[in-house]
């Protein structure tokens, strides 16, 4: 049981700010690879702030503006979008129990931005700290990261590719992912999934499409649901 809601709202809220904030080290030129892969693809400011407000999934909007730029069949970008995305339906069930004492409004906007960092820090810290106002926590964490995904998309549309490609934004893309991967192998299931679908994804990178990508999530997700059958 967590502790009423009329708890300190700064002590949970900044919490969750300042447990997030070094992961912010990733996200910046993360969201400023974003924000010039739009501008790549042909969007305008607009078109690439709004992609990022409703989309707000790094991964699966990186992907998508590769195909658009590449002059993909719409169904393949909605496909390989939606694919990459399907690991938030796990997301959301692991999740939903700590905030099923919330009103449906609430629980809908808490929704909204969840992203692989704000779930993999709120539910250790729940775990860890039982009394915290858990939808504060959660806020400052999301909510943190939402406002440093959209400001980073709106730079790196502003700077466009003047960036110098010594600089290694990209580098920061695999690094936030890895930063969250291995703490998550935590068994054999999660560890095939992660190793096969890392290994497919990357043999299968010369796939045209971005299809390699798809092909390393719908192996990884096939590989990690075998293991745990087998074990069970």
């Amino acid at each position: 049981m967590s502790r009423g809601d009329d708890g300190p709202v700064d002590a949970d809220l900044l919490a969750g700010v300042r447990d997030v904030s070094p992961l912010m080290l990733g996200i910046v030129p993360f969201a400023l690879v974003a924000g010039i892969a739009a501008v790549d693809a042909g969007f305008s400011l607009a078109e690439a702030l709004g992609l990022s407000v409703v989309v707000f999934a790094g991964a699966s909007q990186l992907a998508a503006l590769d195909l658009l730029g590449a002059d993909a069949p719409l169904a393949v970008v909605v496909g390989t979008a939606v694919v990459i995305n399907l690991r938030m339906v796990m997301y959301s069930a692991s999740i939903a129990p700590y905030f099923s004492r919330y009103g449906t409004r609430l629980r809908a906007g808490l929704a909204y931005l969840l992203t692989d960092q704000a779930y993999a820090l709120s539910v250790a810290e729940f775990e860890r700290s039982p009394d915290r106002v858990r939808w504060r926590y959660y806020l400052g964490v999301a909510a943190s990261l939402w406002v440093v995904w959209q400001a980073g998309t709106v730079v790196g549309v502003a700077v466009g590719t003047g960036v110098p490609d010594a600089w290694g934004l990209t580098f920061a893309v695999p690094l936030v992912f890895l930063a969250l991967l291995v703490p998550a192998m935590k068994d054999r299931p999660t560890t095939a999934a992660g190793l096969v679908g890392g290994a497919v994804a990357v043999a299968a990178a010369g796939l045209p499409l971005n299809l390699g990508l798809l092909a390393g999530a719908v192996c990884g997700v096939g590989a990690g649901l075998l293991v745990e059958g087998a074990a069970s």
